[in-house]
Protein backbone atom coordinates (compact mmCIF):
# COMPACT_ATOMS: atom_id res chain seq x y z
CA UNK A 1 0.00 0.00 0.00
CA UNK A 2 2.97 2.46 0.93
CA UNK A 3 4.49 1.44 -2.07
CA UNK A 4 1.57 1.82 -4.31
CA UNK A 5 0.72 5.52 -2.20
CA UNK A 6 4.81 6.37 -3.56
CA UNK A 7 4.06 5.92 -6.89
CA UNK A 8 1.23 8.06 -6.87
CA UNK A 9 2.82 10.76 -5.42
CA UNK A 10 5.35 10.54 -8.36
CA UNK A 11 2.93 10.45 -10.84
CA UNK A 12 1.13 13.55 -9.49
CA UNK A 13 4.44 15.40 -9.20
CA UNK A 14 5.38 14.28 -13.06
CA UNK A 15 2.01 15.50 -14.20
CA UNK A 16 1.98 18.89 -12.27
CA UNK A 17 5.51 19.90 -11.74
CA UNK A 18 5.47 20.88 -15.74
CA UNK A 19 2.59 23.16 -14.97
CA UNK A 20 3.96 25.08 -11.50
CA UNK A 21 7.54 25.20 -12.91
CA UNK A 22 6.27 27.14 -15.76
CA UNK A 23 4.25 29.62 -13.62
CA UNK A 24 6.98 29.98 -11.09
CA UNK A 25 9.11 30.75 -14.28
CA UNK A 26 6.82 33.04 -15.34
CA UNK A 27 6.76 34.64 -12.46
CA UNK A 28 10.10 35.81 -12.21
CA UNK A 29 9.97 36.98 -15.53
CA UNK A 30 7.26 39.18 -14.46
CA UNK A 31 8.98 40.58 -11.65
CA UNK A 32 12.26 41.07 -13.71
CA UNK A 33 9.67 43.22 -16.39
CA UNK A 34 8.81 45.08 -13.10
CA UNK A 35 12.13 45.63 -12.10
CA UNK A 36 13.71 47.07 -15.28
CA UNK A 37 10.97 49.80 -15.43
CA UNK A 38 11.51 50.76 -12.13
CA UNK A 39 15.29 50.82 -13.34
CA UNK A 40 14.17 52.83 -16.22
CA UNK A 41 12.81 55.32 -14.09
CA UNK A 42 15.42 55.51 -11.68
CA UNK A 43 13.97 53.85 -8.95
CA UNK A 44 17.13 51.75 -8.50
CA UNK A 45 16.69 50.71 -5.13
CA UNK A 46 13.05 49.32 -6.16
CA UNK A 47 14.40 47.61 -9.20
CA UNK A 48 16.96 45.41 -7.15
CA UNK A 49 13.81 44.49 -5.05
CA UNK A 50 11.96 43.34 -7.67
CA UNK A 51 15.45 41.22 -9.03
CA UNK A 52 16.04 39.92 -5.98
CA UNK A 53 12.68 38.74 -5.49
CA UNK A 54 12.93 36.68 -9.06
CA UNK A 55 16.11 35.13 -7.82
CA UNK A 56 14.24 33.87 -4.44
CA UNK A 57 11.97 32.25 -7.57
CA UNK A 58 14.36 31.08 -10.04
CA UNK A 59 17.89 31.34 -8.99
CA UNK A 60 19.18 30.04 -12.26
CA UNK A 61 17.51 32.88 -14.70
CA UNK A 62 20.83 35.14 -16.25
CA UNK A 63 18.27 37.84 -17.17
CA UNK A 64 17.41 39.13 -13.56
CA UNK A 65 21.48 38.47 -12.93
CA UNK A 66 22.18 41.35 -15.27
CA UNK A 67 19.56 43.32 -14.56
CA UNK A 68 20.35 43.58 -10.85
CA UNK A 69 24.24 43.77 -11.29
CA UNK A 70 22.88 47.09 -14.45
CA UNK A 71 20.76 48.86 -11.40
CA UNK A 72 23.48 48.46 -8.71
CA UNK A 73 26.27 49.61 -11.47
CA UNK A 74 23.66 53.01 -12.25
CA UNK A 75 23.03 53.58 -8.35
CA UNK A 76 26.87 53.64 -7.83
CA UNK A 77 26.97 50.57 -6.24
CA UNK A 78 29.28 48.82 -8.36
CA UNK A 79 31.22 46.65 -6.75
CA UNK A 80 28.04 45.19 -4.89
CA UNK A 81 27.57 43.67 -8.50
CA UNK A 82 30.35 41.98 -8.60
CA UNK A 83 29.26 38.84 -6.93
CA UNK A 84 26.13 38.64 -9.50
CA UNK A 85 28.17 39.08 -12.74
CA UNK A 86 30.42 36.30 -11.34
CA UNK A 87 27.38 34.21 -11.11
CA UNK A 88 25.71 35.38 -14.60
CA UNK A 89 29.33 34.16 -16.08
CA UNK A 90 28.76 30.78 -14.65
CA UNK A 91 25.29 30.76 -16.10
CA UNK A 92 26.57 32.18 -19.75
CA UNK A 93 29.98 31.76 -19.74
CA UNK A 94 29.72 34.11 -23.08
CA UNK A 95 27.91 37.24 -22.02
CA UNK A 96 30.00 39.79 -23.19
CA UNK A 97 27.69 42.25 -21.12
CA UNK A 98 28.48 40.38 -17.73
CA UNK A 99 32.44 40.86 -18.68
CA UNK A 100 31.85 44.39 -19.85
CA UNK A 101 30.24 45.64 -16.54
CA UNK A 102 32.83 44.13 -14.72
CA UNK A 103 35.83 46.24 -17.05
CA UNK A 104 33.56 49.06 -16.06
CA UNK A 105 33.19 48.36 -12.26
CA UNK A 106 37.48 48.03 -11.76
CA UNK A 107 38.08 50.58 -14.65
CA UNK A 108 35.65 52.81 -12.30
CA UNK A 109 37.67 51.49 -8.62
CA UNK A 110 40.70 52.93 -10.33
CA UNK A 111 42.00 49.38 -10.87
CA UNK A 112 42.76 49.57 -15.33
CA UNK A 113 44.79 46.29 -15.07
CA UNK A 114 41.72 44.26 -13.93
CA UNK A 115 39.63 46.23 -15.85
CA UNK A 116 41.51 45.14 -19.08
CA UNK A 117 42.18 41.70 -17.75
CA UNK A 118 38.33 41.45 -18.08
CA UNK A 119 37.81 43.25 -21.33
CA UNK A 120 40.42 41.11 -22.86
CA UNK A 121 38.77 37.74 -21.27
CA UNK A 122 35.52 39.01 -22.72
CA UNK A 123 36.70 39.68 -26.14
CA UNK A 124 37.89 36.04 -25.95
CA UNK A 125 34.43 34.72 -25.48
CA UNK A 126 32.71 37.23 -27.23
CA UNK A 127 34.70 38.94 -29.99
CA UNK A 128 31.46 40.02 -31.28
CA UNK A 129 30.70 42.04 -28.40
CA UNK A 130 31.94 45.92 -29.20
CA UNK A 131 31.49 47.72 -26.34
CA UNK A 132 34.15 45.46 -24.89
CA UNK A 133 36.64 46.43 -27.74
CA UNK A 134 35.52 50.15 -27.21
CA UNK A 135 35.88 50.02 -23.01
CA UNK A 136 38.91 48.32 -23.69
CA UNK A 137 39.94 51.39 -26.10
CA UNK A 138 39.26 54.00 -23.67
CA UNK A 139 40.68 52.46 -20.77
CA UNK A 140 43.95 52.18 -22.62
CA UNK A 141 43.50 56.06 -23.81
CA UNK A 142 43.08 56.72 -20.54
CA UNK A 143 46.68 55.42 -19.82
CA UNK A 144 48.09 57.11 -22.51
CA UNK A 145 48.70 53.26 -24.00
CA UNK A 146 47.49 55.53 -27.20
CA UNK A 147 48.58 52.15 -29.77
CA UNK A 148 46.60 49.94 -28.36
CA UNK A 149 43.92 52.30 -27.22
CA UNK A 150 44.00 52.94 -31.38
CA UNK A 151 43.96 49.11 -32.15
CA UNK A 152 40.78 48.21 -30.12
CA UNK A 153 38.80 51.74 -31.31
CA UNK A 154 39.36 50.19 -34.91
CA UNK A 155 37.85 46.81 -33.96
CA UNK A 156 34.73 48.85 -31.96
CA UNK A 157 34.52 50.72 -35.52
CA UNK A 158 34.49 47.97 -37.46
CA UNK A 159 31.63 46.15 -35.15
CA UNK A 160 30.03 49.42 -35.29
CA UNK A 161 30.78 52.30 -37.45
CA UNK A 162 28.01 53.86 -36.62
CA UNK A 163 29.14 54.79 -33.04
CA UNK A 164 30.34 58.00 -32.69
CA UNK A 165 32.45 57.51 -29.39
CA UNK A 166 34.50 54.98 -31.40
CA UNK A 167 35.51 57.41 -33.85
CA UNK A 168 36.40 59.70 -31.58
CA UNK A 169 38.87 57.58 -29.75
CA UNK A 170 40.64 56.53 -32.44
CA UNK A 171 40.98 60.39 -33.22
CA UNK A 172 42.45 60.98 -29.50
CA UNK A 173 44.37 57.79 -30.13
CA UNK A 174 45.66 58.73 -32.81
CA UNK A 175 46.51 62.41 -32.18
CA UNK A 176 48.49 61.11 -29.15
CA UNK A 177 50.42 59.40 -30.82
CA UNK A 178 50.91 62.41 -33.35
CA UNK A 179 49.10 61.37 -36.02
CA UNK A 180 47.76 64.22 -37.21
CA UNK A 181 46.43 63.15 -40.51
CA UNK A 182 44.86 60.03 -39.20
CA UNK A 183 43.24 62.11 -36.14
CA UNK A 184 41.96 64.94 -38.34
CA UNK A 185 39.95 62.42 -40.68
CA UNK A 186 38.64 60.46 -37.74
CA UNK A 187 37.48 63.78 -36.42
CA UNK A 188 35.65 64.23 -39.50
CA UNK A 189 34.18 61.14 -39.50
CA UNK A 190 33.02 61.79 -35.96
CA UNK A 191 31.47 65.17 -36.40
CA UNK A 192 29.37 63.38 -39.18
CA UNK A 193 28.26 61.79 -36.51
CA UNK A 194 27.45 63.50 -33.91
CA UNK A 195 27.59 67.55 -35.15
CA UNK A 196 26.08 69.38 -32.31
CA UNK A 197 27.27 68.41 -29.14
CA UNK A 198 29.46 69.46 -26.52
CA UNK A 199 31.87 66.93 -27.79
CA UNK A 200 31.43 68.39 -31.17
CA UNK A 201 33.03 71.82 -29.87
CA UNK A 202 35.60 69.74 -28.49
CA UNK A 203 36.10 67.55 -32.11
CA UNK A 204 35.94 71.24 -34.13
CA UNK A 205 39.00 72.64 -31.73
CA UNK A 206 40.97 69.84 -32.52
CA UNK A 207 40.33 69.91 -36.38
CA UNK A 208 41.54 73.95 -35.91
CA UNK A 209 44.24 72.69 -34.07
CA UNK A 210 45.79 70.88 -36.47
CA UNK A 211 45.68 73.27 -39.39
CA UNK A 212 46.98 75.85 -37.08
CA UNK A 213 50.14 73.95 -36.22
CA UNK A 214 49.96 72.84 -39.81
CA UNK A 215 50.10 77.01 -40.48
CA UNK A 216 53.45 77.51 -38.23
CA UNK A 217 55.38 74.66 -39.43
CA UNK A 218 58.53 75.76 -41.18
CA UNK A 219 59.98 72.26 -42.09
CA UNK A 220 58.27 69.24 -43.24
CA UNK A 221 59.49 65.72 -41.42
CA UNK A 222 59.08 62.80 -44.29
CA UNK A 223 60.27 59.46 -43.33
CA UNK A 224 60.77 56.83 -45.74
CA UNK A 225 58.89 53.14 -46.58
CA UNK A 226 60.95 50.26 -44.57
CA UNK A 227 60.75 48.10 -47.28
CA UNK A 228 61.04 50.40 -50.52
CA UNK A 229 63.30 53.53 -48.59
CA UNK A 230 61.29 55.82 -50.41
CA UNK A 231 59.34 58.93 -48.86
CA UNK A 232 56.10 57.15 -47.70
CA UNK A 233 52.60 57.73 -48.78
CA UNK A 234 51.68 58.36 -44.98
CA UNK A 235 54.28 61.66 -45.26
CA UNK A 236 52.95 63.11 -48.57
CA UNK A 237 49.79 62.74 -47.03
CA UNK A 238 50.54 63.93 -43.71
CA UNK A 239 52.63 67.00 -45.33
CA UNK A 240 48.97 68.18 -46.84
CA UNK A 241 48.02 69.46 -43.85
CA UNK A 242 50.70 72.21 -43.80
CA UNK A 243 50.41 73.01 -47.38
CA UNK A 244 46.73 73.36 -47.32
CA UNK A 245 47.01 75.39 -43.71
CA UNK A 246 49.94 77.37 -45.14
CA UNK A 247 47.74 78.02 -48.01
CA UNK A 248 44.88 78.89 -46.09
CA UNK A 249 46.39 81.47 -43.82
CA UNK A 250 48.19 83.45 -47.09
CA UNK A 251 44.67 83.99 -48.20
CA UNK A 252 43.54 84.82 -45.16
CA UNK A 253 45.77 87.75 -44.80
CA UNK A 254 45.21 89.15 -48.06
CA UNK A 255 41.17 88.73 -46.91
CA UNK A 256 40.01 86.24 -49.68
CA UNK A 257 37.42 83.85 -48.54
CA UNK A 258 35.54 83.82 -45.48
CA UNK A 259 36.97 81.20 -42.72
CA UNK A 260 33.69 78.81 -43.92
CA UNK A 261 35.50 78.88 -47.22
CA UNK A 262 39.10 78.70 -46.17
CA UNK A 263 38.23 75.60 -44.43
CA UNK A 264 36.36 73.84 -47.55
CA UNK A 265 39.01 74.41 -49.74
CA UNK A 266 41.54 73.24 -46.60
CA UNK A 267 40.02 69.68 -46.04
CA UNK A 268 39.75 69.13 -49.71
CA UNK A 269 43.10 69.86 -50.67
CA UNK A 270 43.98 67.14 -47.49
CA UNK A 271 41.16 64.32 -48.60
CA UNK A 272 42.42 64.73 -52.41
CA UNK A 273 46.18 64.53 -51.80
CA UNK A 274 45.29 61.75 -49.41
CA UNK A 275 43.45 59.96 -51.45
CA UNK A 276 46.50 60.39 -54.47
CA UNK A 277 48.62 58.61 -51.84
CA UNK A 278 46.57 56.05 -50.88
CA UNK A 279 46.49 55.10 -54.89
CA UNK A 280 49.73 53.88 -53.95
CA UNK A 281 49.35 51.42 -51.00
CA UNK A 282 49.39 48.04 -51.23
CA UNK A 283 47.88 45.86 -48.59
CA UNK A 284 45.88 48.92 -47.78
CA UNK A 285 45.47 48.63 -43.79
CA UNK A 286 41.74 50.53 -41.93
CA UNK A 287 43.31 54.41 -42.48
CA UNK A 288 43.51 53.90 -45.64
CA UNK A 289 40.24 52.18 -46.54
CA UNK A 290 38.14 53.46 -44.22
CA UNK A 291 39.03 56.95 -43.53
CA UNK A 292 41.68 58.00 -47.10
CA UNK A 293 39.38 56.35 -49.83
CA UNK A 294 36.44 57.61 -48.33
CA UNK A 295 36.74 61.12 -47.58
CA UNK A 296 38.81 61.16 -51.42
CA UNK A 297 35.74 60.39 -52.58
CA UNK A 298 33.62 62.96 -50.82
CA UNK A 299 36.12 65.55 -52.06
CA UNK A 300 35.12 64.93 -55.74
CA UNK A 301 31.61 65.83 -54.82
CA UNK A 302 29.68 68.70 -54.98
CA UNK A 303 29.06 68.35 -51.40
CA UNK A 304 32.01 69.80 -49.69
CA UNK A 305 30.93 73.27 -48.74
CA UNK A 306 28.01 71.38 -47.15
CA UNK A 307 30.20 69.04 -45.09
CA UNK A 308 32.44 71.85 -44.02
CA UNK A 309 29.23 73.84 -42.65
CA UNK A 310 28.14 70.34 -40.67
CA UNK A 311 31.48 69.39 -39.04
CA UNK A 312 31.89 73.29 -37.96
CA UNK A 313 28.09 73.83 -36.77
CA UNK A 314 29.06 74.25 -33.65
CA UNK A 315 31.85 76.90 -33.65
CA UNK A 316 29.38 78.99 -36.82
CA UNK A 317 26.19 77.91 -35.33
CA UNK A 318 23.60 80.52 -36.24
CA UNK A 319 25.30 81.03 -39.87
CA UNK A 320 25.39 77.44 -40.41
CA UNK A 321 21.88 77.01 -39.52
CA UNK A 322 20.57 79.54 -41.50
CA UNK A 323 22.61 78.39 -44.60
CA UNK A 324 21.29 74.87 -43.72
CA UNK A 325 18.07 76.60 -44.29
CA UNK A 326 18.17 78.28 -47.33
CA UNK A 327 19.96 75.28 -48.94
CA UNK A 328 18.08 72.55 -47.49
CA UNK A 329 18.64 70.45 -50.99
CA UNK A 330 21.97 70.58 -50.40
CA UNK A 331 22.15 68.92 -46.75
CA UNK A 332 19.78 66.14 -48.23
CA UNK A 333 22.38 65.64 -51.07
CA UNK A 334 25.22 65.18 -48.94
CA UNK A 335 22.96 62.64 -46.58
CA UNK A 336 22.35 61.00 -49.39
CA UNK A 337 25.71 60.65 -50.70
CA UNK A 338 27.00 59.62 -46.75
CA UNK A 339 24.05 56.88 -46.96
CA UNK A 340 24.90 55.55 -50.28
CA UNK A 341 28.56 55.52 -50.37
CA UNK A 342 30.17 52.33 -48.65
CA UNK A 343 32.69 52.67 -46.75
CA UNK A 344 34.95 49.71 -46.80
CA UNK A 345 37.55 48.17 -43.71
Amino acid sequence: MKTYHKFLLFILFIAYAPVAFGQTKDDAKALVKEGIALHDAGKYDEAIAKYKEALKIDPEYPTAYHEISYSLFSSGRGKEAIVYLEKLLTLDSKSGGAYDMLGSIYDDDKQPDKAIEYYKKGIAANPEYQRLHYNLAITYLRQKKYAESESCAIEAIKLDPKHASSQRTYALATLGQNKRLCSLLAFCSFLLLEPQTKRSTEAYEYIDKIFKAGADQKEILMTTDKDTKEISPMSFAESSIIMAASASKALEKIGAGNAQERLTNELKMVFTATSKESAKVNNKDFFWKYYADYFGKLAETDNMETFTRLISLTAYKDENLQWFKDNNAKLSALDAWVTATKREF
